[in-house]
This record gives C-alpha cells, sequence and structure tokens, in this order.
C-alpha cells in the first residue's frame, strides 16, 4: 500500500497526555489531522488537548483511557470516531518503565508492566484492526523499544515486553500489509522524557544516542506518510546496537561495559526518578 496522507484524518493516540504521547498527538495535529488523545489521567488528557488546540489551531480532543481494561479501551475508540469520525491512525503508545534488578521486583509491578506494554497493544491493535478490516484501510503504529532489541540489566520485565511488541507487530505486517492496511513498529532509544529519568548514557555518545520526544513525533508523521515497516529514533543509535550485536556474546558484552553502557539502568538516581516512581506505584 501507499503512505497516507494526512489532512483530515483522524488519528488516536494512547498514553497521550505526556511525553511522546503529547509530542505526536501534536505533530499529527500540525499535519491536519484530527486527534484524540488517550490517558489513564483523563483531567491531565482534557488539559493537554486544549494547550494543544491553542498551539495548532487543530481539532483535537482528550479522553479517560486504561489500556488494561479493554471495555475503557474500545468506548475510547468509540468516542473518538463519535467526535472526530472513522478511525484512520491508532498509536499505541502507552507504556511503563520501572528499572530494578528483577529479582527486587515485586511480582505487582511485573503484572503491570505486561498489562500495560503488552495487553494494551493487542488489546488496541485488536480493536483498532477489526475496525481497519472492515474498511479497508488504517494504520497501526506500535511503540516499542530499541531496549527490545537488546537485554538490559536493570530492564527484564521491560525489555521482555517491547521484546513482545517487536515480534508481535512483525507479525502483524506479514499478515496485514498486503491488504491495504499499514503497520509501523517505533523503536525509540534515549528519548528525553519521564519515563527515563535519573539514567545518564556516557558523556560520548550523548550527541549520537539522546533526542527528544518531537524527533520521535516527527518520526511517527513521517513514517505513516511513508508506509514505513519500521522507524528506529535515532537511529544512529540504532546502527552502534547492531554493530556490536555482530560480534559473539562475552565480546559484545564485554565491549559494552567497556564503552560505558553496561549499568545505564543498575545505576540510577532514584531522586530524578521519585516522581516517575511514585505515578506509577500509585505512592503519594
Amino acid at each position: 500500500m501507499s503512505g497516507l496522507s494526512l489532512p483530515g484524518r483522524v488519528v488516536a493516540v494512547t498514553g497521550g497526555a505526556r511525553g511522546i504521547g503529547r509530542a505526536t498527538a501534536e505533530a499529527f495535529a500540525r499535519a491536519g489531522a484530527k486527534v484524540a488523545i488517550g490517558d489513564i489521567d483523563a483531567a491531565l488528557a482534557a488539559r493537554t488537548a486544549t494547550e494543544l488546540n491553542s498551539a495548532t489551531a487543530g481539532e483535537i480532543i482528550g479522553l479517560p483511557l486504561d489500556v488494561t481494561d479493554s471495555d475503557s479501551f474500545a468506548e475510547f475508540l468509540d468516542a473518538t470516531e463519535r467526535h472526530l469520525g472513522a478511525l484512520d491512525v491508532l498509536v499505541n503508545n502507552a507504556g511503563i518503565m520501572p528499572i530494578g534488578e528483577f529479582v527486587d521486583e515485586t511480582p505487582e509491578m511485573t503484572d503491570r508492566q505486561i498489562d500495560i506494554n503488552v495487553r494494551g497493544v493487542t488489546t488496541g491493535s485488536r480493536l483498532a484492526m477489526q475496525r481497519f478490516t472492515a474498511r479497508g484501510r488504517g494504520n497501526l503504529v506500535n511503540i516499542a523499544s530499541l531496549a527490545g532489541a537488546t537485554g538490559e540489566p536493570g530492564l527484564a520485565t521491560y525489555c521482555g515486553t517491547k521484546h513482545f511488541v517487536i515480534g508481535f507487530t512483525e507479525s502483524l505486517w506479514r499478515e496485514q500489509h498486503s491488504r491495504g492496511i499499514g503497520v509501523t513498529m517505533v523503536l525509540p532509544g534515549f528519548i528525553n522524557t519521564e519515563l527515563a529519568s535519573g539514567t545518564e548514557v556516557p558523556r560520548w555518545a550523548r550527541k549520537l544516542s539522546m533526542r527528544e520526544p518531537e524527533d520521535v513525533a516527527a518520526g511517527i508523521v513521517a513514517a505513516v506518510r511513508a508506509d514505513a515497516r519500521t522507524i528506529t529514533v535515532p537511529s544512529s543509535l540504532g546502527l552502534l546496537l547492531k554493530s556490536t550485536q555482530l560480534l559473539p556474546g562475552r565480546l559484545r558484552y564485554a565491549a559494552v561495559n567497556a564503552l560505558g553502557w553496561g549499568d545505564v539502568f543498575t545505576t540510577p538516581d532514584h531522586q530524578l526518578r521519585a516522581a516517575y516512581h511514585r505515578r506509577l506505584t500509585g505512592e503519594k
């Protein structure tokens, strides 16, 4: 299939009230699309929509969404279509990334990552695909992670969930692309959002590896326009990871550690991550 012209199209973004989701909603609105922001924080979703409408003169609405609840997800998409029209693009962006060794991770936090990062993506993909296949058109965008192409200490469950998203999305592309449905996998690296707060990449690699949410958003919009199967942001970090993966296991990890990447997620600044951690756990 060919890419999608965006003016007048209807786009839904999960986890859209902050970070990459917010930037993506804004980027689509600036491209002329009508956008629904879904977020577990319904008040923030509504406030973000108001702010982005003022900034873009777009048509953006904020709606409540719990991606772990299939009824909530279905109502989010139904409400999007009631207010904006038939859905053209779904961006499965919602995700969480707690940091710490797996042995210290509670079963509840393991389940929460699986519920949001895996089940949220499968639920959204199923509900969107049902609409898309009935109409013979549509675009699905699933946000994975470059961490899903590796195995990072301190991110065992998170990496596992993103490994799933990579394989799942690749399979969906092979199932649906020939039928006219666009499927795009997005692999962000180190993006300057609350999710990555308290982590620090090696000084030498910062220009190579760190980007802003707006960079990911621009890549997503370009990918939908071009019907791209996979995008990596930044592409330079993806190339670096691919080059190290050509090495045998022991040499690869020795090289990673020597370059200063080995403890990025095992020695975070917990004070800088405190606000994010409280939001994940519901602590006050």
